[in-house]
């Protein structure tokens, strides 16, 4: 049976990756906690590289960019499907 999802605080994942680079074992942190080993890495990586667990703190400025572009473009999209229906009712008039 798979584990039901859980959420961890800031603070907690501070203190995982405290104890990481205090000398604690990977493998040890992650059996006395109850961790997956994916979480941990995934937080002392971000830890290390800005200091935020928030993914969008981590991101790079090219997904920043590459996000930004498709909401722009969805806006684009609903824009013109608007004006496309606007000269449908002024054809009709």
């Amino acid at each position: 049976m798979p584990r039901k999802r859980r959420t961890f605080t800031d603070e907690l994942k501070r203190q995982m990756v405290q104890l990481y680079e205090n000398g604690e074992s990977r493998a040890d942190i992650v059996e006395e906690y109850e961790l997956s080993a994916s979480a941990l890495d995934r937080w002392i990586k971000q830890a290390q590289t800005s200091g935020s667990f928030a993914e969008k703190d981590n991101r790079s400025p090219e997904e920043n960019e590459l996000i930004a572009q498709r909401k722009e473009n969805q806006r684009l999209k609903m824009e013109n499907d608007i004006l496309k229906q606007a000269a449908l009712i002024m054809g009709r008039k």
